[in-house]
């Protein structure tokens, strides 16, 4: 086999995984897009050609300036070393200015209310399609109840399972979706076919016009429901880290094409003579031949599940993410397939099991959802404009440019975002409410952890060696390990906080032969593992600096191993044989990881919106995994130590000697 046709292959795979990772959100889109629309308007018997070539075009030039031209052609540009999303832009950015960590919080908290929602609106809307069949119809008839339990138990099933990896079923993915495309355009042409007049669609000046005319009802508020055919260009991004931009670009052009030949076909079929144009039907269920409907069932179902398996995916790494750039608590994560970044986050996937059942039970019908869905997804459009600038800037692109260029899109998602929050009242607020609630509790994680940071008192640990080695020998202490691991969250230099220092030589003194500072740093990178060591000039004290990915797991006893080994070959640290052991020649001792838990005091220098902030992020953080298992440490020797979270302002209270 030719080099040649090998890379043509490998393209071709590339296309593939592309189809079916990337576009799942806004390869849904024509099964709600067009009915929303004309909903709107007042359903199929009140619309006509004037409205409908308006919203067609209105629909053509949103998919191509918000996501061709702003995702696929400038926000790819902006990846952090493969990795795209708004919290690698964020990770990109976060050094040139400090209140970037807003829109960064704002816009992934409105991108995990999205992934609940996506589901829940997706697969309701495919089986929607069934009182379309005939004999779906004789045996449950036309009433909500059925579709209700039946999306449930879909949708039931897709969280359950989460937990075994998807890399089985994501192989299929690709082939499924290049297939539904494939069905979309074609179900799309044979029905443009029978009137060629609506690609007049293509000029502006009908989508402009729309906004003005009598014809349209609404008025600019119709911008809402065509917005949602935009809605998955954010996960396009976010994916990017997983296909590559070059695949996303090559595989865009199919894509975008069927996607409009299935918009105009719609729009096409709902002009046409007759009874096309009578009844409260979906268009894209309602174009097919029925018997085709079926089976359009069916796939549209399979293509809402890959859908929403792709926001469920996207919402582990978002969290993961977020997590690492110690914007939201740690929580538990399990690594069940062999794919690279492939995580579960059980608390996560059953928090989206409950919201979007609950959303689907609330809602009832997919048009009451699509009310609530978008505005969230316009929140975080808005989010990612704002850093784009921010690295636009960082690239020393010019002030004019690169502010002409983010204005431009920002009015223009400024205009949908008006246009969405005017059904706040209609279920909307339900996409806010989650945003909120979400970005409240990165908000108070982040808000927490810069107290933290601006009350502790750092120590230099090269003045306390001398009481360190003091104590290495001191007989009359029972050794506590042969080595002792300190998590630190602070080492700058030889510094450390004074609660490591309080923990060793006040607290409980503990006798070691060596003592480990351990300090883990997230790079603005993805995939980095690298460390740097000092011993302060002695084979006795360690102080080890890990810097990790933001992406990468945080497995410190692997990662500890590794460096013990590298120390001693290099003759830094002496060999520890162990006289007792089930591995022959062991020349690595015991160790045991030391882990601060932090507990707030009654300190008086807090305002009251800190002390509560801080109370809440201890209250969160009892949710959250522990320590021992976020740093791999489940299999361990672990002691846990309370310690006050803000050490040196623990008060002294006034009281006097009794006379008697």
């Amino acid at each position: 086999m030719s080099k040649q046709t090998q890379l043509s292959k490998r393209r071709a795979a590339g296309l593939l995984v592309a189809m079916g990772v990337v576009y799942g959100d806004i390869g849904t889109s024509p099964l709600y897009v067009m009915k929303a629309i004309v909903t709107g308007q007042g359903g199929l018997q009140a619309v006509d050609e004037t409205f409908m070539l308006g919203a067609v075009s209105l629909v053509f030039w949103t998919m191509t300036l918000l996501t061709t031209v702003k995702y696929v052609m400038i926000a790819l540009n902006a990846d952090n070393h493969g990795e795209g999303g708004i919290f690698s832009l964020f990770a990109l950015v976060r050094h040139r200015a400090r209140w970037l960590f807003v829109p960064a919080m704002i816009g992934g908290a409105a991108l995990l209310a999205d992934g609940a929602l996506t589901p829940a609106v997706t697969v309701t809307t495919a089986i929607e399609g069934l009182r379309d069949v005939p004999a779906y119809v004789q045996l449950f008839g036309t009433g909500q109840q059925a579709i209700i339990i039946i999306t449930l138990a879909i949708i039931t099933g897709l969280f359950m399972l989460q937990r075994f990896g998807t890399n089985t079923i994501g192989k299929l993915f690709g082939p499924i979706m290049l297939a539904w495309f494939t069905f979309l355009g074609l179900s799309g042409l044979l029905n443009l076919t029978h009137d060629w007049t609506i690609l007049r669609a293509l000029n502006p000046y009908y989508a402009g016009m729309l906004l003005i005319s009598p014809a349209n009802k609404v008025g600019i508020l119709i911008l809402g429901s065509v917005f949602l055919a935009t809605t998955g260009a954010e996960a396009l991004y976010s994916d990017l880290g997983h296909v590559g931009k070059t695949n996303i670009r090559l595989s865009w052009p199919y894509v975008k094409i069927c996607l409009l030949l299935s918009y105009f076909g719609q729009a096409a079929w709902i002009l046409g003579p007759g009874q096309a144009r009578q009844g409260n039907v979906n268009p894209f269920f309602a174009m097919l031949p029925a018997n085709l409907t079926m089976a359009a069932v069916i796939f549209a179902t399979v293509a809402a599940i890959i859908a929403s398996q792709s926001l469920i995916s996207g919402s582990f790494t978002l969290v993961s993410e977020a997590i690492r750039l110690k914007l939201f608590p740690r929580l538990f994560t399990t690594y069940p397939g062999n794919a690279v970044g492939q995580m579960y986050l059980p608390a996560v996937n059953w928090g989206l099991w409950v919201v979007t059942s609950s959303l689907v039970l609330f809602f009832q019908t997919s048009e009451k959802m699509e009310a609530a869905y978008g505005l969230a997804i316009t929140l975080t459009m808005l989010m990612t404009t704002t850093l784009i600038y921010a690295y636009m800037r960082q690239k020393r692109v010019p002030i004019l440019g690169a502010g002409s260029l983010t204005a431009f899109f920002a009015v223009i998602e400024g205009i949908f975002l008006v246009a969405s929050a005017a059904k706040f009242w209609h279920g909307g607020y339900v996409a806010v409410g989650l945003a909120l609630l979400i970005f409240l509790v990165m908000a108070i994680w982040y808000r927490g952890e810069q107290l933290v940071k601006q009350h502790s008192q750092p120590l230099s640990l090269s003045q306390y060696k001398p009481q360190l080695a003091r104590l290495r020998d001191d007989q009359t202490i029972d050794k506590f390990q042969t080595n002792v691991v300190f998590l630190t969250s602070r080492m700058d230099g030889d510094q450390l906080e004074r609660q490591v220092l309080y923990s060793i030589l006040d607290k409980w003194p503990k006798r070691a032969d060596v003592y480990w500072f351990v300090n883990v740093t997230i790079t603005d990178e993805p995939y980095t593992a690298e460390y740097k060591v000092d011993t302060l000039a002695t084979d006795y004290v360690v102080m080890v600096k890990l810097y990790l990915g933001f992406r990468v797991r945080q497995d410190i006893n692997r990662y500890l191993r590794t460096i013990v080994r590298d120390l001693m070959a290099s003759g830094r640290l002496a060999s520890q044989e162990q006289t007792y052991s089930v591995t022959p020649g062991r020349d690595v001792g015991d160790f045991r990881f030391v882990i601060i838990e932090e507990k707030l005091t009654n300190s008086s220098r807090l305002s009251r919106l800190d002390r509560w902030v801080l109370e809440t992020k201890l209250a969160i953080k009892k949710y959250a995994t522990t320590p021992a298992k976020w740093f791999g440490l489940e299999f361990s020797e672990v002691t846990v130590e309370t310690v006050p979270i803000l050490f040196s302002e623990i008060p002294a209270l006034p009281i006097t000697e009794k006379q008697t």
